[in-house]
């Protein structure tokens, strides 16, 4: 092995190393390929502009953001290794994971190993185990679904209603909080039903909803198999409406679904490309060719979060970044966010949306 070249009594291997940590080490987490790796694609997306943005305007604290990107393909195991070699890395944030099955258990490790994080997973039990290193920049499944099941009473209360799940934390979760909030006011579901996500035939699903003359399903789950259960009812004689949750907003459900899609409905946020003080922003994205659906804005307001906070708390420390996090307030592209005890969303919101054309809109306000 030959010998370091010394200058000035330092190898230049040492500053290398040195320079190898003058930047601040962010990181995003998700499903970077598997069935959903284009909501990772989004999150990737998002994340590397505003860190382009930033990084052009000086950076944070005079240092410049490098990002990381992990891949768990929305597997739990896969998200605690992924967050392991994240920590190993040595990271001062992390936006991620996507999956709730995922954020939950990686968030254990970010948590004991003092990195924050900001995620858009909604399952309730992210913020309620009384961590403190956990921001959810979305708001959660028992808001959403109180949207989703209002909407369904009040619009769907004389036609048949199933509630599906895919048995997932979050598909589950959602589909027991849209149940909830029907029954509530006054709507029984005519069947609850589970399936197995990543199948490919899901004909017995749809022969028991034929069978029992429902109409409407309300789905807790991800948009791979809306599409295959609405083309599958379709090729069965049975018009299906679907009204699921906030991972719906994905582009490839048209692609998947065809004309189907346009029977689909979801709740989701506000749109933030319809924010005026994001326009700069989605006009940016537009140019490089992206439009900003689904969670690219999102991504983009965790690091927006990221960076303010550490140039107010004059700090990438743990300590400083979660006391200023949890205490602040911070203008990005998706609102204005701060955060409850909890690192909840003071401000979530959500709205029904509907897929026509192969553009999601509002339906209610």
């Amino acid at each position: 092995m030959s010998k370091p070249i010394m200058l000035a009594g330092i190898s230049l291997m040492a500053l290398a190393c040195a320079s190898a940590y003058a930047d601040h080490l962010v990181a995003i987490a998700g499903p970077m390929t598997g069935q959903y790796a284009s909501a990772g694609d989004q999150i990737r997306k998002g994340a590397e502009l505003a860190i382009a943005e930033i990084n052009a305007k000086g950076g944070v604290l005079g240092q410049k953001l490098k990002l990381e990107i992990g891949d768990d393909a929305c597997d739990p195991k896969q998200a605690v290794s992924v967050a392991n070699t994240m920590v190993n890395k040595k990271i001062v944030f992390m936006h991620g994971h996507w999956c709730s099955s995922s954020t939950i258990p990686a968030s254990d490790v970010y948590n004991e190993a003092q990195i924050p994080m900001a995620t858009v997973s909604t399952n309730p039990q992210v913020t309620e185990r009384g961590l403190q290193n956990i921001f959810r920049i979305m708001g959660r499944d028992d808001q959403q679904g109180l949207v989703a099941g209002d909407y369904l009473a009040e619009n769907f209360k004389n036609r048949k209603i199933a509630v599906v799940d895919d048995k997932s934390a979050y598909g589950k979760g959602l589909a027991d909080e849209i149940a909830k909030a029907m029954q509530a006011k006054g709507v029984k579901p005519t069947l609850r039903e589970s399936i197995t996500a990543g199948e490919k035939d899901y004909s017995g699903l749809v022969s028991k909803l034929k069978s029992a003359g429902v109409e409407v399903m309300a789905f807790g789950g991800y948009h791979t198999e809306v599409a295959l259960i609405l083309r599958q009812a379709q090729q069965a004689g049975l018009k299906l409406v679907v009204l699921g949750g906030d991972t719906l907003t994905n582009s490839e459900l048209v692609t998947a679904a065809g004309s189907a899609a346009d029977n689909v409905l979801f709740t989701f946020a506000p749109d933030p490309r319809k924010n005026p003080a994001a326009a700069g922003v989605v006009k940016k994205f537009r140019d490089a060719k992206i439009e900003p659906e689904g969670y690219v804005m999102y991504a983009y307001a965790a690091m927006q979060l990221f960076a303010q906070a550490a140039e107010k708390a004059k700090s990438t420390a743990y300590k400083d970044l979660e006391k200023t996090i949890r205490g602040g307030s911070f203008d990005t592209v998706i609102g204005r966010l701060s955060f409850n005890a909890k690192g909840d969303n003071r401000l979530p919101g959500f709205m029904v949306y509907q897929w026509k054309g192969g553009q999601y809109d509002y339906v209610k306000k």
